[in-house]
């Protein structure tokens, strides 16, 4: 900006430091103000690393069993499928003299701080209000404040994350090239996070460095839960706080309405919803015919995995004997240790998506190859729990996995990390390039995409266990129907899915690139 305020008088430039013209914003923003509201994500991926990595067994520990754990996750889904819409809209149309987006993620910001504080002394509080921690029963009252604090937190992320892409989409101003390569950087920044969330849910001593996070109700798995989520909130502020006060946002005005137009223009939030499936053209329907497939498939193993390094695995289980909790409690954090591989996994491909979408021929075959490696590797958990179980008949149910079992096993997360990358960036880059014809803003039109997240979350959410349950029990049968749901989506990607312009033209006039 500094060649454009030496044309201008000294007063319209400091005028110009506190707001940008519009001129401004209808251009694509500089790579490092992309790069610093991408940073966002590592902040908010850190928490949702220590979600995945650590709440289901933790969930199991305070007495709900693992048939029904899976349902203390509905909040995810219901809060998406709700929260990120609606605040996607209202984000579209914010007057405030802080711009749009910035708003709702400060705000999001301060949610999950008090989220945290209620997941990480709900066993402290529920022991306080009477629950009796010597017996083997539930404890309700750690239960209720735990599952309100995990509400409280994936509503939060969800008012976090809408916001932060729909900036990006802002600040690339309708420029193709640069929605990809900002929706990459989301991702990378989103591995960032995963690995760091996913290795500090695996150091079992990190309690040390807070030795009052361990109590007479918390022991040290509680412990070391509460001191990650201690350090996960730290991050999320500096990163959210120095990007906010970086990257200025565009103070929006609402259009002049023509008085013909007042009536459509009162149509309330879910009219707006319906609208902008109304006017959804034929690629952006099957972009989310071919996430919700994509998400049927994640959400198994991103729920339960590691679960499935405690329990089939590694032999343990949650309610046995203290060397099968012991077995458990090492295999949830061999698993964290996986998904930090599978981080790091994540965070190369995402550097590389653009490339290889090139190489490869566009972003629609991308997604449609990494999908079949997906499903691939959903099924080879069935082989490497095959083979664990055998090892255990040998060297005796309690014996833990041989070397080669868990290598296999800690080379499926890695592996997995491949299509992870393009799960958290294609799809997102895809919906801003094809949303583009339906008029509808940045932060209705990834609402609208996160529908077709959260609604498959919601059916694994209510089903995995039962269905889990149905044929045995374990965590296999989600996990391979997660595999054809796969493989069916890779299909659909590269036979029905639209190519996207490698390199479209900005266009002159949308609202939400603004």
């Amino acid at each position: 900006m500094g060649a454009f305020e030496n044309e201008k008088p000294a007063k319209d430039a400091a005028a110009l430091e506190t707001q940008s013209s519009p001129e401004d914003f209808d251009q694509p923003s500089p790579l490092r103000k992309i790069i610093s509201v991408a940073s966002i994500a590592a902040g908010v991926q850190f928490g949702w690393a220590l979600q995945l990595s650590l709440l289901t067994p933790y969930v199991q520990l305070l007495g709900i069993p693992h048939k029904w754990s899976s349902l203390i996750w509905l909040c995810g889904p219901v809060s998406g499928m709700i929260v990120q819409p609606i605040v996607g809209f209202h984000s579209d149309r914010c007057t405030s003299r802080f711009g749009r987006r910035r708003p709702f993620i400060a705000a999001g910001a301060a949610l999950v701080a008090v989220a945290v504080v209620l997941i990480g002394y709900a066993a402290d509080i529920g022991h306080k209000m009477g629950d009796d921690i010597y017996k083997k029963e539930p404890r309700y009252r750690a239960i209720a404040i735990f599952a309100t604090g995990f509400w409280i937190l994936d509503v939060a992320n969800n008012t976090l994350q809408g916001p932060c892409r729909a900036f990006l989409a802002d600040l690339a101003a309708g420029d193709a090239k640069k929605t990809r390569v900002a929706n990459a950087c989301f991702s990378f920044f989103m591995a960032v996070g995963n690995v760091l969330g996913y290795a500090a849910g695996s150091y079992t001593n990190l309690y040390t460095w807070f030795p009052f996070t361990k109590s007479i109700a918390c022991d040290v798995y509680c412990a070391n839960l509460k001191t990650c989520f201690f350090i996960s909130i730290t991050l999320l502020l500096i990163v959210t706080v120095t990007s906010l006060w970086y990257v200025k946002d565009k103070q929006w005005s609402p259009p002049p309405v023509n008085p013909d137009d007042e009536k459509a223009s009162s149509v309330p939030f879910f009219g707006e919803i319906l609208g902008a499936f109304k006017v959804m053209e034929r690629p952006m329907w099957m972009l989310l015919i071919v996430t919700a497939l994509n998400w049927i498939a994640w959400f198994p193993f991103l729920l339960f995995d590691t679960d499935w390094m405690g329990r089939e695995v590694y032999g343990g289980d949650s309610e046995g004997s203290d060397r099968l909790k012991k077995l458990y409690s090492t295999g949830v954090s061999q698993g964290a240790f996986g998904l930090m591989l599978n981080a790091i996994v994540l965070g190369f491909m995402s550097l590389a998506v653009e490339w290889l979408g090139r190489k490869l021929g566009g972003a629609k075959r991308l997604w449609g190859v990494v999908n079949f490696i997906l499903a691939a590797g959903l099924a080879m958990t069935v082989l490497v729990t095959k083979l664990a179980e055998d090892h255990r008949k040998v060297a005796g149910m309690e014996a833990g996995p041989s070397s080669g079992v868990r290598a296999g096993a800690l080379s499926l997360f890695a592996v997995l990390g491949i299509p992870l990358a393009i799960t958290f960036s294609t799809p997102f880059a895809l919906a801003s390039i094809f949303s583009s014809s339906s008029g509808a803003g940045q932060g209705l039109s990834l609402g609208v995409l996160n529908l077709a997240i959260v609604i498959p979350q919601m059916i694994v959410s209510l089903g995995g266990g039962p269905f889990d349950a149905l044929f045995g029990g374990g965590n296999l049968p989600a996990f391979v129907l997660g595999a054809i749901a796969a493989a069916i989506s890779g299909v659909l990607a590269l036979t029905v899915l639209p190519s996207p312009p490698l390199d479209a033209p900005r266009p002159t006039t949308m609202g939400g690139f603004h």
